[in-house]
């Protein structure tokens, strides 16, 4: 039996009758798109993160996209963020016409390096974009007295830290408006790809609700700036509502895990995870870094372990992004990551037997590199 970093089939399996029951009330509910399930879901989500506003799109890079243009971001403007993400935090400013301008991470804990973010500021800087990587927070006050400082909106990208801490308040509830992706293997993961932008600003939900839907405050007609169709889907929307319910309980299973991880693997030469003071990780991934990578993931292959990197090409390297002007060696640290980092099988349901069995072969791994 192949062991992959993330599976459903358990989780589905426990769920599936309340998860149907889901399918089946937006099927005979009469309401197929933007109906109850939507805004359910959407106050819900609002109300967990202590935000007076959700708003349900299509899925993560929408979110951001969104969310930049519903926060008045544009061409000519720039963005402040990381190279070491998902491509598509990128792809969102740019889709925009804006320009991502890059600091580097920590090499601790992979996050944003806020103390460089005020070099990197110019008249042209419109908004920071910290991505809460990984599971866990980037050190958000004082990035946010820079923002104030400087006259800047804060977008967070939380498509990878559902549920996070950082003294007490959840990812997401500091900044201007904060973007999430439910794409499934996310810790609150819908059945097909799915988001949301969450804000306590009311004209930034206005501005959300017209541009996920065409530019439209009523039908037909396009009141100002065209927008686009980004509608969350109702079927989703109704699972996600279910799964909003369980999101704590998902986040104590990653730990678990993480802690099995960290108990079983603390001796080895393995960088584990380091939690920063002041967070509560929630470990969407659990990334550990060796500078033999590469042999120990071919190796474990044939132990039938597939493992994943998260993230092998920083986005500044990438082809797609070579007009930015970014040279070998103008983000060390992300680079350097790039080539070292890798991820474990993480998600709530892995049982112990399938945890034993990476950790054995990976002890073996190493053991014989």
């Amino acid at each position: 039996m192949v062991t992959r970093v993330w599976d459903y089939l358990a989780e589905y399996e426990e769920e599936r009758e309340d998860i149907l029951d889901a399918v089946d009330r937006v099927f005979s509910s009469g309401q197929l798109v933007l109906g109850s399930s939507v805004r359910g879901f959407e106050e819900e989500f609002a109300a967990y993160h202590g935000r007076r506003h959700a708003v349900g799109v299509d899925n993560g890079t929408n979110a951001l996209k969104l969310a930049l243009q519903a926060l008045g971001v544009g061409p000519g403007d720039e963005v402040v963020t990381v190279s070491n993400t998902a491509a598509p935090t990128v792809v969102a400013i740019d889709s925009v016409g804006a320009t991502p301008v890059f600091v580097d991470v920590h090499a601790e804990n992979y996050l944003m390096d806020v103390e460089q973010v005020a070099a990197a500021i110019t008249p042209r800087t419109r908004c920071l974009l910290p991505v809460h990587l990984y599971g866990q927070c980037v050190d958000m006050e004082p990035l946010r007295a820079l923002a104030e400082r400087h006259g800047l909106t804060v977008l967070e990208d939380c498509a990878q830290a559902h549920g996070a801490r950082q003294h007490g308040r959840v990812a997401g509830s500091m900044g201007d408006a904060a973007a999430f992706s439910f794409y499934p293997t996310k810790v609150l993961g819908a059945y097909g790809d799915g988001g949301a932008v969450i804000t306590s600003d009311d004209q930034v939900e206005r501005n959300l609700r017209r541009l996920r839907y065409y530019g439209m405050e009523e039908r037909y007609y396009v009141v100002s700036t065209p927008g686009h169709n980004s509608r969350l889907d109702e079927v989703h929307a109704e699972i996600l509502r279910r799964k909003l319910t369980r999101l704590d309980e998902y986040t104590r299973g990653r730990r678990a895990v993480a802690g099995r991880y960290e108990e079983a693997l603390g001796d080895t030469d393995l960088v584990l995870p380091r939690t920063v003071p002041g967070n509560e990780h929630v470990y969407y991934v659990y990334v550990v870094r060796h500078p033999k990578r590469d042999a120990i993931i071919e190796a474990l292959k044939t132990y039938d372990i597939m493992l994943n990197i998260s993230y092998p090409w920083p986005v500044h390297t990438m082809d797609g992004f070579r007009h930015l002007g970014y040279e070998k060696g103008s983000l060390p640290v992300t680079e350097a990551l790039a080539s070292e980092i890798f991820s474990l099988p993480m998600y709530p349901s892995l049982s112990e037997e399938l945890q034993d069995k990476v950790v054995s072969a990976l002890r073996e791994v190493l053991r014989t590199l």
